[in-house]
């Protein structure tokens, strides 16, 4: 049985990774937000209150957060551990997870530059329609600008503006910074509790990026 947590700014690789994760060791990949559209979809007594708080453009407390994230580790499915991805976000939430009880074998920080990012994210081009994506670099399309098979128009989505980016990594560090190193410092602690804590560049070969990844989570 294997408990992961996932961390690394958006465009890190994350989804790649998580999916490699998730295939070797037979677990799940939870996202606190899929759980809560799921919720919500449901009609459950606890998602008819998280759609009247979504509704009201109010935050969810980090009470029902970790309600709804206890719930979902005791199911069948995390028999064999389980991923957290884009949980825990803040200290609170990290706390909340140490005071249940919920134990953590390991935390992965995938690091990647800024600069390094936002060339990667806001170069990225798509084709909306069939959902081909490109980039202006790494995966350029044979015509610029536009798609290999239809020679539609490709766009650039909002959350890959140049902005936005810079947006997202701001609120990325002010939140994951303390994060890192509350994971970062409990682990040398010697703490029998304490989860192991992994940094992994981000840059580079990607079969290189899982090797790292999956020597650090192998370890005992």
């Amino acid at each position: 049985m294997v408990k992961i947590i996932l961390l690394g700014p958006p465009g890190a690789g994350k989804g790649t990774q998580a999916q490699v994760l998730k295939d070797r060791f037979n677990i799940p990949q939870i996202s606190t937000g899929e759980i809560l559209r799921a919720e919500i979809k449901a009609q459950s007594d606890l998602g008819k209150k998280l759609k009247a708080i979504v509704d009201s453009g109010a935050l969810v407390s980090d009470e029902i957060i970790i309600e709804i994230v206890q719930k979902k580790i005791q199911s069948p499915e995390c028999a064999n551990g389980f991923l957290f991805d884009g949980f825990p976000r803040t200290l609170p939430q990290a706390e909340a997870i140490k005071t249940a009880g919920i134990k953590i074998d390991h935390v992965v920080e995938i690091t990647v530059p800024d600069a390094e990012i936002i060339n990667r994210m806001s170069g990225r081009r798509v084709h909306l329609a069939s959902g081909r994506t490109y980039h202006i670099e790494y995966n350029p399309p044979k015509k610029a600008g536009f798609d290999d098979m239809t020679n539609e128009p490709l766009v650039q989505r909002e959350d890959d503006k140049e902005e936005t980016v810079k947006k997202r990594l701001d609120v990325y560090h002010q939140q994951t910074k303390p994060l890192v190193e509350y994971y970062e410092k409990w682990s040398k602690t010697g703490d029998s509790k304490a989860p192991k804590y992994h940094r992994i560049s981000g840059v580079g070969e990607i079969s290189k990026i899982t090797q790292d990844l999956i020597k650090a989570v192998d370890s005992k």
